[in-house]
């Protein structure tokens, strides 16, 4: 136990004193910024923006990670292939550890091996659940969704929050951040836990074991938990889709959310809470299962060996009938998702032969040319959505509508890294100015 505690002691005084020594400089940079450059414009609101749902409209400082249209996400500038290289791995791992993403979402600098399994130990010494939260679980309706049921318990769990509680007791608004960087943590290091109850009530009758090695990985710990298999290649998949998809700059729908609210000094269990009612959302996080629903349907109906003809004909009756080819396109990127293509290699080195995998492969080959033929996407590639969910069936997990817990699990890392970060460069709160319809119109006259 004591062992325990001071290797916990250890790691966080690492992980802290690397934040104590970066936020003085983020805080500083930031205040320059506003005080050298405040007044200048970087950017017009055009009507069409205003009523389509602010697309592309720059007005959020988002540190975690960037989206380009060409390149695709980095995380604190680094892209995914980079990550795949720099990021320590677990010994004999091929996937880096998400925990080493957190570091460098958190820091800005890209952590050892050894920080990193500080840092693992650290999330392991906090992982325990509270009793009220393992009973809330255990008596949520079996019929309840599984993203209902995260975002519930998230919501129970806020009685442990370190922030809400400082908050109480006047905390100077300095330290606010210490207190966010705590919760966040805490929440991280219980989610796989709350996740793999949630897995294991809905769909195993309860049955489980939650009880693994405090000496592996967050990633490890989760698949353990799980127990869709003993498979290894399951562990390196569970590290491989919790950090890609971890963050996807601050627009999108769970990150926005998170953000908002979090802006208002709700603590980061109210405000990932959030976060995860807007990543139910099926033109968000719930897209990951439409897109093997979708994929096993078409199987169902066209067949699994398709020649390349056949398929063009099929996805060509899919479109003429007024159908969607789900997991194409996306809102920024202009090309291939990254995202996708470290699944496809991930696919290509392990379950090459898996059906699905190689409808999908063959799909991947002509659906961006049927798509740019039909002219109706202004980006014909794929998505993350198009691939994850055949890899999570390979390995036993056909759980469709689980998947999105999956992703909320991941997307804790980067929307919670920046919770922390807004609160020490004290942000304000979110209020943009909103218009009626008639009002917009005596504007555009004027223009």
């Amino acid at each position: 136990m004591l062992r325990g505690l001071g290797r916990r002691l250890l790691s966080a005084q690492s992980l802290r004193a690397t934040l104590d020594e970066t936020v003085p400089k983020h805080q500083e940079q930031v205040k320059s910024l506003l005080a050298q450059h405040g007044t200048k414009k970087i950017g017009e609101v055009t009507i069409a923006q205003l009523v389509g749902g602010a697309r592309g409209v720059k007005c959020m400082l988002y540190e975690t990670s960037l989206l380009d249209a060409e390149e695709g996400i980095t995380f604190r500038g680094h892209s995914i292939p980079e990550l795949q290289q720099k990021l320590p791995k677990a010994p004999g791992g091929a996937e880096p550890l998400p925990e080493g993403l957190f570091w460098l979402l958190l820091t800005g600098q890209v952590p050892s091996y050894e920080q990193v399994k500080g840092l693992s130990q650290e999330l392991s010494a906090r992982s325990k659940l509270p009793k009220h939260v393992i009973e809330a679980l255990n008596a949520f309706p079996k019929t309840m969704h599984p993203m209902t049921q995260l975002s519930a318990a998230v919501l129970n769990l806020q009685t442990e929050s370190k922030f809400s509680a400082a908050y109480e007791k006047g905390e100077n608004k300095k330290n606010f951040w210490k207190h966010y960087y705590e919760d966040s943590l805490d929440l991280v290091a219980k989610l796989p836990e709350i996740a793999a109850r949630i897995y294991r009530n809905s769909f195993h009758g309860g049955k489980g074991n939650f009880v693994v090695d405090e000496d592996l990985d967050w990633s490890a710990k989760f698949a353990q938990m799980l127990g869709v298999t003993d498979n290894p290649q399951f562990t390196e998949l569970m590290r491989l889709y919790l950090t890609i998809h971890s963050d996807h700059e601050g627009g999108n729908i769970s990150a926005h959310a998170t953000h908002l609210v979090g802006s208002a000094l709700s603590d980061p269990y109210l405000s990932f809470s959030a976060g995860m009612n807007g990543l139910a959302g099926p033109l968000h996080g719930l897209a990951n299962q439409e897109v093997l629903r979708w994929i096993m349907n078409f199987r169902d109906k066209y067949g699994q060996d398709l020649s390349k003809e056949k398929l063009v004909e099929a996805l060509w009756d899919t479109l003429n009938s007024g159908q969607v080819i789900p997991g194409y396109g996306h809102a920024v990127l202009r090309k291939t998702d990254p995202r996708y293509t470290c699944q496809r290699e991930f696919a290509l080195k392990h379950l090459p032969n898996d059906p699905l995998f190689k409808l999908v492969s063959s799909m991947y080959e002509v659906v961006p040319g049927i798509l740019t033929e039909h002219g109706k996407t202004k980006n014909p590639w794929p998505n993350v959505d198009a691939h994850s969910g055949v890899l999570l069936y390979h390995y036993g997990m056909t759980e469709a509508n689980y998947y999105t817990v999956l992703f909320g699990v991941s997307r804790a890392l980067g929307v919670l890294s920046n919770l922390v970060i807004s609160r020490y460069l004290g942000l304000p709160i979110e209020r943009p100015k909103s218009l009626d319809s008639d009002a917009l119109i005596a504007a555009a006259q004027k223009l």
